[in-house]
């Protein structure tokens, strides 16, 4: 990936740093990719802490978030997952259901690189429907959304391979 310009549009901008984020060239480490890479079903499934979210169930958020953001560039009205689809249960544990998972995440996140990349730079400024903020927040706030959780899963990994 090359460096953003002074020239680039601050739609191909904010896709830099979604594609960052997820692909790698990232300035603050590991991308999502990456972090996903080498995780397995049963570190994917494993609650190495008490009360919190796996792997797996973050990943099936942050997949949810990405089509939430997505239906909300082209949505009259306010899109918001339900609770149930916000934080969703893992239904089977398998290495196909977890690669599943994955797919449906890279799946999502491609769709919303590819809405953003059509999207004109004139909506940017225009406030989202339902909500007390624009565009441009919407996707810079999904770019921060994904990074904070990649963070968490890079911590749950470390934490699963303490009993290593």
């Amino acid at each position: 990936m090359s460096a953003p310009t002074a020239t680039m549009s601050e739609i191909a901008r904010i896709s830099d740093q979604l594609r960052r984020a997820f692909e790698g060239n990232a300035f603050h480490g590991d991308a999502i990719a990456e972090i996903l890479d080498d995780v397995t079903v049963e570190i994917a499934s494993a609650k190495p802490l008490h009360g919190i979210h796996s792997i797996w169930e973050i990943v099936l958020h942050m997949s949810v978030w990405l089509d939430v953001v997505r239906r909300r560039l082209s949505s009259p009205t306010l899109v918001i997952p339900t609770a149930e689809e916000n934080f969703r249960a893992v239904e089977h544990v398998s290495a196909e259901a977890w690669e599943r998972a994955k797919g449906e995440l890279d799946d999502n996140y491609r769709l919303l690189l590819r809405a953003i990349g059509e999207l004109p730079e004139s909506k940017l400024g225009l406030q989202v429907p339902g909500r007390e903020y624009d565009y441009y927040t919407l996707l810079h706030g999904i770019v921060q959304h994904s990074l904070y959780h990649a963070g968490q899963i890079a911590l749950l990994k470390k934490a699963e391979s303490f009993g290593d």
